[in-house]
Order: C-alpha cells, then structure tokens, then sequence
C-alpha cells in the first residue's frame, strides 16, 4: 500500500471510532440531562440516536409534554442553551467539541418540518419569479434545515448578515 492510501479495513475502523464517540457523546449528555430533570422535578425520558454524523439527544414524555415546554421555552430559546449546556458538560467530560443535537417533546422534530417546507416555498417562488428570496433571521440549525431543503429542490441558497440576524438567501439557478 503506497503513503496516503487508507485500506478498507482503516476505513471501517475510523467508522468504528466515530460511531462509538458519537454513542459515548450521547450517554454523557444524557446523564447529564437526567440530572437536570432530577433537579427540576421533571418527567422525561431520554432517547439517544447517531443522526447525520453528530450525536441526538431527544427527552420525550408519556404524558402531554406540557411540563417538557417550560425546557422548549418562546421560540426555543431554553432549549437552545440547554443544548449548549449540554455541549459543554460533553466537552468537559472528552475534552471534544460536541456538535451534538437536543430535542425536547418533539420541538425541533416539528420545527424541522415547518423550516423543510419554508425552504422548498421559497424555492418554488425564486422558480417562478427568477429573484432571490431573502427569509427572516434563523438559527443555524434553522438555517442548516432551509439550505437542505433549497438543495433539495435544485436551487442554492446563502446566509448573510451578522449573528443573531443572519439569514437565509434563496438564489436561482
């Protein structure tokens, strides 16, 4: 084998590797959220998951969430530092940055949707107008979900503009 060919067997191993952080990223965050459900005096039940190549951390109830939607907070705000809080205590405990994802009651499940649709909308209007399209300021998740949706659809999309003011341009073809 010639320097800087990776055999399949490496290949496999890194996979290996990858997959087996990625589990250890979502048990640490998971321990970390039972804590703070513990201490919040919460029902929920953790769910962990490997998707798109970074650990998801999902807490579910059994009952109708509302308890779950003080941790959701307006517009996700809550939820979106509980993940940062949560990155962090990974990070502690591996010393990695973790690009790991949160989901409370179905939140982000849901909100993904709407934001996959509000993507492929705008690009069915930048088809039949030919002018770009410019969406009001998102998170990067949200704009990470918009910019599959537009790819989806054929068409490119930018973000511009400053945090937390960026958002998503739509461009044609």
């Amino acid at each position: 084998m010639t320097e800087g060919t990776i055999s399949a067997a490496e290949s496999v191993d890194e996979a290996d590797d990858t997959l087996s952080r990625l589990e250890q990223e979502g048990e640490i965050a998971a321990d970390y959220l039972e804590g703070l459900l513990d201490i919040a005096d919460l029902d929920g039940d953790i769910d962990m998951d490997v998707e798109a190549d970074r650990a998801a951390v999902s807490i579910i109830s059994d009952s109708d969430g509302r308890d779950l939607q003080k941790l959701v907070g307006r517009d996700g705000e809550v939820l979106e530092a509980l993940q940062e809080l949560t990155r962090l205590a990974v990070h502690r405990e591996t010393g990695d940055r973790s690009r790991l994802m949160l989901d409370i009651a179905g939140f982000r499940a849901k909100k993904r949707t709407e934001l996959a649709e509000l993507g492929t909308k705008a690009a069915d209007k930048v088809k039949s107008t030919g002018e770009p399209v410019k969406l009001n300021p998102m998170t990067p998740f949200e704009r990470k979900v918009v910019h599959d949706a537009v790819a989806a659809a054929g068409l490119r999309s930018e973000s511009e503009g400053e945090e937390p003011q960026r958002f998503v341009v739509v461009l044609p073809a």
